[in-house]
Formats: C-alpha cells, structure tokens, sequence
C-alpha cells in the first residue's frame, strides 16, 4: 500500500504512545481514524486532538482481551466509514516480573490476553474484511523482547514471541491464498512511552499485587532500570515513520533499533549451530524440513 489519502487506519491502544502516534502520522497522510483504547478519558483526549488537527476520528473504547469489544470495534469502524484499510494492532501492558515461577497465574492471564490474544482478536475480526476489500495492511505490535529473549519478564517475552510467530504465519498464509493484504510485525526496544507505569491492572490483580506489599529490592532494581531505559528510549514519532516506511514496501518485519542486530544474529546463530547438519540445509523450507524428509 503506498497511498494513504482517503483510507480508513484502525489502531488499538491509541490513545498514547506509539499508538498515538502511528494514529497522528496516519492522519497527517490523510487517513480517516479509528481510535480504540480501554482508557476512556485518554480516549477522548488523544480523539479531540486529532480532530482540532484536521483528522477525521472515530473513537471506541475497547479491551482487546474481549473478543466482543473487538467485535464491536469492526462493527462501528465499518458504520462510520464503511471499510477498513489499515489495522495496527497496538494495545500492550507490561506486566509481571520476576522468575517465571514464581509469577501469578491472574498476572500471566492479564499480559497474554491483553499482548497475545488481543492481535488475535484483530486477525480474526479484521482480516476477514480485508480479504472482501481485497486490500489491506495489516501492523502488529510485537517487540525486541519477541526476537530475543529476556530474564525475569516472562509473560511479556513470551506474548510477544507468540507475536512474532503469529504475523510469520499470517504472512504465509495470505500468500498462499494470494491475496493482496499485507503483514508487518513492528519489533522496537525502548521506546519513550508510558508502558512502564503499569496501567489498567484489573482489580482483581491490582489487589494481588497490592497485597504483596513493597517490592524485593531486586525486583525494584529492576523496574527501575526498565523505567529508565523507556523514559530514554526513542520518541513514539520515529516509530511511527519506520511504521509507515514498512507499509508501503510490504515489509514482514519492522526493526526500529540497530543496536539490536547483534543479539538478533547470535540466536539465530545459536540455533543454526545447534542443529544437524541436514537440517541446517533445509533452513527456510517449511517447519524447517530439507528436501531429503
């Protein structure tokens, strides 16, 4: 897709950060907006700025964890504009930290629900009018925690893995039905937002976490060093750009941060070094078969 004028951009988690952003940038190209977040007043106030900016804006409050609200933002995008055009599927928490083991089950719940099965919620909805459209791109918000893994944040490394293996697959399955909608799976490191705050924890593990009281000091250290390698991250508009870069040249995977090749290309090396030689020669085919299986 290289023309945005006209086109209708949804964006879940788009009231802040890069959601915002990639909901500003796109209107700037001249797209109509959907607004989806569960915070109702950032809602509204991300969907006011936009609309003194120019923008023509929809918002709809939504948890991408229910698959209803997701639902229901399809069926209002469609009332209001009539199509679909672009989905970034952006809404992402930050959530449970320490040992895997020793972590909740409400705090594994939460992350991969909101992370994982709120992008699946966005395939199953939304790709099935991009596929009447016979047109379309689709962006999901993984991470660099979805191409190397990480200590001591668990759910979140894994929702975004889970991520990253969904848009490969979605990518290959739409080629094979030969249709015309793209797949991208933005990957960035730190980014200046406001994920590290640790919003929208329902109440139920709110309480749990409350209860527990005052963190271990490693795990302060810990979240510490997270909020400050957000708060010196890149801003959201320069992912944004990278985003939209990506859309046009059809582009599967969108890296933001150089500094992460390296670590990147070690696992992968670690993995090809890891396997039998056969293997290794088959690598690229699928499910990583050689032509001699």
């Amino acid at each position: 897709m290289e023309q945005f004028k006209g086109r209708v951009a949804v964006v879940t988690g788009g009231a802040s950060g890069i959601g915002f952003a990639l909901a500003r940038r796109l209107a700037r190209e001249g797209c109509r907006i959907v607004l989806a977040d569960i915070e109702q007043a950032e809602l509204e106030r991300a969907r006011d700025t936009l609309s003194a900016e120019g923008a023509e804006v929809l918002a709809v409050r939504t948890d991408v964890a229910r698959f209803d609200d997701v639902e229901r933002l399809a069926e209002q995008t469609l009332r209001a504009f009539g199509a679909a055009h672009i989905v970034c599927n952006n809404a992402g928490v930050a959530g449970g930290f320490g040992p895997m083991w020793e972590i909740s089950p409400r705090a594994w719940d939460w992350t991969l629900g909101v992370n994982l099965q709120g992008v699946i919620h966005g395939v199953r909805v939304f790709v099935p009018i991009l596929l009447k459209q016979e047109e379309g791109h689709i962006v999901n918000t993984a991470s660099a925690a979805g191409l190397v893994a990480f200590p001591f944040a668990a759910p979140y490394g894994i929702s975004k893995f889970g991520v990253v293996a969904l848009s490969e697959a979605l990518a290959l399955e739409l080629k094979a039905g030969q249709a015309d909608v793209g797949v991208s799976v933005l990957c960035p490191a730190y980014v200046a937002t406001r994920i590290a705050e640790v919003r929208n924890v329902p109440g139920e593990l709110a309480a749990e976490w409350a209860a527990l009281g005052p963190l271990p000091a490693e795990k302060q250290k810990q979240m510490e060093e997270i909020a400050k390698g957000v708060a010196e991250g890149i801003p959201p508009e320069a992912v944004a750009d990278a985003v939209l870069d990506g859309i046009r040249q059809r582009r599967l995977y969108i890296l933001t941060h150089q500094e992460m090749g390296p670590y990147i290309e070690g696992r992968m090396k670690a993995i090809l070094a890891a396997s039998p030689s056969s293997r290794v020669q088959g690598a690229g085919q699928p499910h990583g078969h050689s032509s001699g299986e």
